[in-house]
């Protein structure tokens, strides 16, 4: 059977007049700074619970039992504690309700509103953490946190896909996924500085300082434009075509907006945008937005992120060396996602996709391969510092795999797949899938840390293996299509196409909408 699965961007229309401009620049710059709350929240949670005074305040057994360990105990076990794995991964339950949510807010008042009310509510989980003084205020506090990630990953990657042209598309795109690094980047750099602050406090100045990101935001979505796609969806068409100019510094804008008006068109005809995504000719696009954020999280990363401190820490590090290697793997987390940001629109998201699959596979085996040689079954060993060195190194090179391809490109290609008229709903259940994997994900590492050993890291390279083989054959090139033509590349494509009928309405009709005028 051929599988002819990489159309290019001819499969669609020819790419629409236009440059980037300024305008469209600041303003996705702006919007993409909501990836900073979700990286800073993901670099923080995990510095925070390697810190003794924090440790010793809210989850005393696990400080107790971390102690014990120090004394030859087992390695895998001593950070094992389902109250502490309830406090990181909170966030991403509530985060998962709120991206439902948001699809609601998102098509009727636009993405910018989305956004703003993320930001208002992540501010005040930020107060909460901050002034904790039991776990139940801590928990409530990461709940509102949660709420402000659904609302902002659901409306940001929507909005910066409708902003961008065609062509530059993945590199704006891919700039929410580089504020995350960011974000954990800053995160890793901060719990640094903030364990050595004596008297033990630190950690309140770590969780509170979330609300400077929060910050940026709330006030930039104040004065962020409204998206073309958006204003005709809610049924503003001069205002729409007005700032289509204005976005793409051109008054030949005619063929993009006929295709933009055939788009919202079909969006006013569906009312019931949860239920039609389950129709039959949606069901690309919806096999992408629960595939790729599920594949996301089965890579390992954010356990890899989010408890790199605890992991360094187990592998042998002090407190502020498990910090610093931390930071280490953060940096190499920003720099590598520089390298997705100018490539994607040059080579595509498969190839990126397939070699980042590849790098995360050798990682995993490796950090596999080398924790049981020297820990085994009993995880009783010293671990010499040049052989964790060794470790740390490993891991940094699966972060560079994981950084250029399956981070960005899960909230890049879910998001510019989906037509107008269920694109909020998919986005949704996008951010919805990849927050339950990672509660799901955070929530059962230490305890499979503590059960499996070293072989769990085999276990998520076999997913990278299976994830990869879904790309392979499932996952088309979507490089240089205008989000209005997609559908073409699903009748392209070896598998796709029987879904794709010529009678379906919607996004079919979109990419004819200005030959069917002549």
């Amino acid at each position: 059977m051929a599988v002819a699965v990489v159309p290019s961007s001819s499969a669609g229309r020819q790419d629409y007049p236009g440059r980037l401009t300024l305008f469209v620049f600041m303003a996705c710059l702006v919007a993409a700074t909501g990836g900073l709350i979700f990286g800073y929240d993901i670099g923080i949670s995990g510095g925070v619970t390697s810190m003794d005074p924090f440790l010793s305040r809210f989850f005393p057994s696990v400080y107790r039992k971390q102690a014990a360990a120090a004394d030859d105990g087992n390695q895998y076990c001593k950070f094992d504690s389902q109250l502490l794995t309830l406090f990181t991964s909170s966030l991403y339950v509530a985060a998962l309700a709120a991206s439902l949510l948001a699809a609601s807010v998102t098509r009727a008042f636009g993405r910018k509103w989305s956004m703003f009310a993320g930001g208002l509510t992540f501010l005040a989980g930020c107060v909460l953490n901050g002034a904790a003084v039991n776990v139940a205020m801590l928990i409530l506090g990461r709940v509102l946190l949660g709420v402000g990630v659904g609302f902002a990953n659901q409306s940001v990657p929507v909005y910066l896909s409708e902003m961008a042209p065609a062509r530059m598309r993945g590199m704006l795109n891919n700039g929410f996924q580089l504020m995350i690094t960011l974000g954990v980047f800053v995160a890793n750099l901060i719990n640094y500085g903030t364990a050595r602050i004596a008297g033990g406090w630190g950690w309140r100045l770590s969780l509170a300082l979330a609300a400077v990101p929060a910050a940026f935001i709330t006030a930039g979505s104040l004065f962020l434009p409204d998206t073309p796609n958006s204003l005709l969806e809610r049924g503003h068409p001069g205002e729409a075509k007005r700032m289509l100019r204005r976005l793409r510094g051109t008054d030949d804008v005619g063929a993009e907006y006929e295709d933009l008006v055939a788009a919202g068109e079909a969006s006013k005809a569906v009312t019931h945008p949860w239920r039609d995504i389950l129709r039959r000719r949606y069901r690309p696009q919806l096999v992408m937005a629960v595939a790729i954020p599920l594949f996301q999280q089965l890579t390992g990363i954010n356990v890899i992120m989010f408890y790199a401190p605890v992991l360094f820490k187990t592998l042998g590090f002090g407190g502020g060396a498990s910090l610093m290697s931390a930071v280490i793997t953060g940096l190499i987390n920003f720099v590598a996602t520089f390298v997705s940001v100018v490539t994607v629109d040059r080579f595509g998201r498969r190839v990126l996709f397939l070699e980042g699959g590849a790098q995360m596979l050798a990682g995993q085996v490796a950090v596999g391969a080398l924790l049981g040689a020297k820990l085994g079954w009993s995880g009783v060993a010293a671990i010499p510092p040049a052989y964790a060195v060794g470790v740390v190194v490993v891991m940094c090179a699966y972060v560079a795999g994981f950084a250029w391809s399956w981070g960005p490109l899960a909230w890049l290609v879910p998001s510019e797949v989906m037509p107008l008229e269920v694109r909020p709903a998919g986005q949704s259940i996008t951010v919805a899938i990849n927050m339950l994997m990672t509660f799901a994900v955070a929530q059962a590492f230490l305890l499979t840390l503590c059960r499996l050993k070293f072989m769990l890291f085999f276990v998520f390279a076999a997913f990278v293996v299976a994830m990869t083989l879904f790309v392979v054959f499932f996952v088309p090139e979507t490089k240089g299509v205008p989000i209005e033509d997609m559908a073409e590349v699903w009748k392209a494509h070896w598998y796709w196409k029987r879904f794709v009928t010529e009678d379906s309405k919607g996004d079919i009709e979109m990419g004819c909408a200005a030959e069917a005028k002549n």
